[in-house]
């Protein structure tokens, strides 16, 4: 007879996860960079002094960027799985046929390198949507780059498993790495999927955008009680809404 030795994520492990990745709100409101679906952010209104964005995953549209642009921010970009860039002939923008990775090698180079090789100076803003990839490029990023942003956008994929030991170790691992340096502003699930991570009561929805704001930034707290926030849009349009659950708000 064969047996199988599992493990389990301790509720209060789970809690303190969550409560360090709850959303509060800041002396700086929120506003909407991109377009009206899949593409757009709400970051806090804070950008006097980013001198560039960095924002690797491509995809048809820019309007993220497009919106930095017009505020005559540089945006530096890659994506090898795309052959150019909606903006690339903005001579503000430069595009890059590379991946964004834990480790430089191929065509993949990891984030520090990318910024460390463009030479710029001042604040920066990070704005990620790497289908999944996201949690390997973080964990192998060291603090010292990460601090160099003042604010960061990334879309979390996978969340379905948040609760699974093993998945649970890697997204603990990245979220409190961001948590010491960065408050959490802002989620917002996308909702091309309704796959939810549930745990005795505990509910994490597949897919999230994170908005995070360096805490030198912040010099005030509250509590943010309900989402969305008036300026979110649905991710795909049409589709049913992923609303974010209560458990993942502070009380």
């Amino acid at each position: 007879m064969g047996f199988a030795v599992s493990r389990q994520v301790k509720l209060e492990r789970q809690r303190r996860l969550l409560d360090a990745i709850s959303p509060v709100g800041t002396e700086h409101q929120l506003i909407r960079i991109g377009g009206d679906a899949d593409g757009g952010y709400l970051i806090p209104d804070d950008l006097n002094g980013i001198a560039a964005c960095f924002s690797p995953g491509v995809s048809d549209q820019s309007s993220f960027e497009e919106d930095l642009l017009a505020r005559e921010i540089r945006c530096y970009q890659i994506d090898a799985s795309v052959e150019r860039s909606p903006v690339e002939a903005n001579p503000l923008v430069e595009f890059e046929r590379k991946f964004l990775g834990p480790t430089t090698e191929d065509n993949f180079i990891t984030l520090t390198e990318w910024v460390e090789e463009k030479q710029i100076e001042g604040d920066l803003l990070l704005q990620m949507d790497i289908e999944g990839a996201e949690w390997l490029v973080l964990a192998s990023t060291p603090d010292h780059l990460l601090k160099r942003f003042r604010i960061i956008c990334v879309e979390f994929h996978g969340l379905e498993h948040i609760f699974e030991p093993f998945a649970f170790d890697l997204m603990e691992k990245v979220f409190l790495k961001l948590a010491r340096q960065f408050e959490v502003v802002h989620i917002h699930p996308n909702n091309w999927c309704e796959v939810i991570a549930v745990s005795k009561g505990y509910r994490v929805p597949g897919v999230i955008e994170y908005t995070w704001l360096r805490k030198d930034r912040v010099k005030r707290k509250t509590v943010i009680g309900e989402l969305p926030h008036p300026l979110d849009q649905d991710c795909l349009p049409g589709a049913p809404a992923v609303q974010v659950p209560a458990s993942m708000l502070r009380k």
